[in-house]
């Protein structure tokens, strides 16, 4: 395959500087990891990341990021503070973003163009409702969502993550097989074909109710590159059993 995989961690809004400080010493001290790792803590975090992983190979990134350069918009954060901040990713288009906040998915390709035009790397997020996969609209939902930033980021398209996940099965326990994960993601990277030729080497997570027992079979898969992970990324020991499935 070639492609190294990636696990990252997206705390949602969980965490205390005193829990944070525990869970972060703890994956820092189960490196080195045969994949790369990274963590997205809530914005007032991010610097306690980067303290704790300043001497590390790990990295940290952002939940969001506004699509604005700067100015007067109240309570957004923008990619070059995020730079700022030493983020090496910024998660872009999660689902709860997209329901919660409405964001289009133009919105989302706008966030993402912001985030790569200051060195950060958008884990751009897609995936389909339960009442989508059930009519059978999986394919188009997650198309239509791409398509929007490959239109907007042209031959840079390949410079994204794309982490597919299903939102039935985010926050739910509800995980979709292996086999379902692989036949979307193999949709994807077709779809990325035609547009870039870096496809084959990009890298396309799955998020959505990953464990540390039921990585290692996602993982078997040919185009799933790694994992992006809710709730198991709140406690190290299962998200360092996860990383360690990844190797």
């Amino acid at each position: 395959m070639g492609r190294r995989r990636l696990i990252v961690g997206n705390w949602k809004m969980h965490g205390s500087r005193a829990s944070n400080a525990q869970l972060l010493q703890g994956i820092a001290q189960q490196q080195p990891f045969d994949c790369d790792v990274a963590v997205c803590p809530p914005f007032p975090y991010l610097a306690d990341a980067a303290v704790a992983f300043a001497s590390t190979p790990l990295r940290w990134g952002a939940q969001d990021c506004s699509a604005h350069e700067q100015g007067a918009f109240t309570g957004e954060v923008s990619a070059a503070m995020l730079a700022d901040l030493g983020c090496r990713y910024a998660i872009v288009g999660h689902s709860e973003r997209r329901t919660q906040h409405h964001e289009t998915d133009a919105q989302v390709a706008a966030k993402a163009q912001a985030a790569l035009a200051r060195g950060i790397t958008p884990i751009v997020c897609l995936g389909e409702t339960l009442q989508e996969r059930e009519a059978g609209q999986t394919e188009v939902v997650v198309k239509r969502q791409l398509s929007a930033v490959i239109h907007v980021l042209g031959h840079c398209a390949g410079e994204i993550v794309v982490a597919y996940e299903p939102v039935w099965a985010i926050g739910t326990g509800r995980t979709a097989s292996p086999e379902q994960a692989q036949s979307v993601h193999a949709v994807l990277r077709a779809q990325l074909q035609a547009a870039t030729a870096r496809a084959s080497s990009m890298t396309l997570l799955y998020g959505g109710s990953v464990k540390a027992d039921n990585a290692k079979a996602l993982f078997a898969m040919p185009d799933i590159d790694g994992a992006l992970v809710g709730g198991a990324s709140l406690k190290w020991e299962e998200f360092t059993g996860i990383c360690r499935a990844a190797g």
